[in-house]
């Protein structure tokens, strides 16, 4: 019997030059299922630069210029929320296949036409949450699913920071996307769709406003058709906290659903953490929690490395299962603004 050979690595481009584009090209270099192998900027000394620090072989002065190499597979959107759907489409145009971070977009229609571009020209695309792949949280999912917990009936989940320097941050400039919402309180809500397995029928949203538009703190309520309940609290003006707790008939868990984690607290090179996952089995509060272990990693090389095996096995399935819970999402933001911008509740809409 012949021995199974390997298959090889995902070739991956990266649009931008962001802070977390070097992030990601940082974590993925010790990954054997994926390499990043070329990295483009609308700047060509930004793209030389970026490339010679983080031993990339290849650069380009535009990103239509990266799109046009046939040495690469797959590309890593990590630009302003407001150019994910163009780039995401343009890349599926040419025959790429599309890791593109989070929020998928900000309308639900740009998330849609993203998700027909992928199928049309037959490649995937999926939203990078880092936090999905790690271990921890597929532990908890195997948890729930075994009915650890009982029927779950209510989440609250937070995710918030402080903006150090917000003049000239994109997060304050509405025309890019930016926003607490959009970009720390998509996590919580994505954390919620998870546990929840669908969208909300109705939401009920409260927001503090910046001066140049954006939400700089909005907390909401989400109501589903059982009866169940989901709270989530999002802002860009507080100590950095991230944490949900959910409950359910039989007992409850917590988790920091953090990106990156490591084992131990204080030896990680990169400062990444320990992230909590605690459950407890029954209803009385005598009951201690346990604490769950899992293995430990940057969520972007777990993301990347799910993403080369579902690409290697075209499992169009899996990609799916995941378009219709970022289309949910979008739609529930969607909503969500529209609430707090208005101070009433908001259905969503059935699509």
């Amino acid at each position: 019997m012949s021995p199974i050979k390997p298959r090889p690595p995902l070739r991956i481009g990266i649009l931008g030059c962001a802070h977390i584009a070097r992030q990601f090209s940082r974590d993925v270099a010790s990954s054997e299922q994926a390499r990043v192998v070329a990295v483009a900027s609308r700047n060509a000394d930004t793209a030389a630069a970026f490339a010679l620090d983080q031993g990339i072989d290849r650069h380009y002065g535009s990103y239509e210029a990266l799109l046009s190499d046939d040495e690469i597979d797959a590309v890593y959107v990590p630009l302003p929320n407001s150019l994910h759907a163009e780039w995401a489409i343009k890349a599926a145009e040419a025959g790429k296949h599309v890791l593109c971070e989070k929020p998928l977009a900000v309308r639900r229609d740009e998330a849609a036409a993203m998700f027909d571009a992928a199928r049309r020209h037959g490649v995937m695309l999926l939203e990078a949450y880092p936090y999905y792949f790690q271990p921890q949280t597929g532990a908890m999912l195997d948890l729930l699913r075994q009915g650890a917990i009982g029927s779950v009936r209510s989440i609250q989940a937070s995710f918030g920071f402080t903006l150090a320097s917000p003049q000239g941050n994109i997060r304050m400039n509405p025309e890019l996307g930016g926003g607490a919402l959009l970009d720390a309180g998509s996590y919580p809500l994505s954390l919620i769709r998870l546990v929840m397995g669908c969208a909300p029928q109705r939401v009920r949203a409260d927001a503090s406003w910046a001066e140049s538009g954006v939400d700089m703190s909005l907390m909401a309520t989400l109501y589903y058709a059982d009866g169940a309940r989901a709270q989530l609290s999002c802002a860009m003006d507080t100590a950095n906290h991230r944490l949900a707790h959910i409950v359910g008939t039989q007992g409850a868990i917590t988790t920091e659903f953090l990106n990156h984690t490591s084992a131990n607290a204080g030896d990680h090179p990169f400062g990444y953490l320990p992230s909590q996952l605690r459950l407890r089995r029954g209803t009385a509060q005598a009951i201690a929690f346990e604490d769950v272990r899992s293995d430990t990693g940057s969520g972007f090389r777990f993301a990347v490395e799910a993403f080369a095996k579902v690409i290697a096995e075209r499992d169009f399935d899996a990609i799916d299962r995941a378009a219709e819970a970022s289309l949910d999402n979008m739609a529930t933001l969607e909503a969500v603004a529209q609430s707090a911008r208005e101070g009433r509740a908001f259905d969503i809409e059935k699509r």
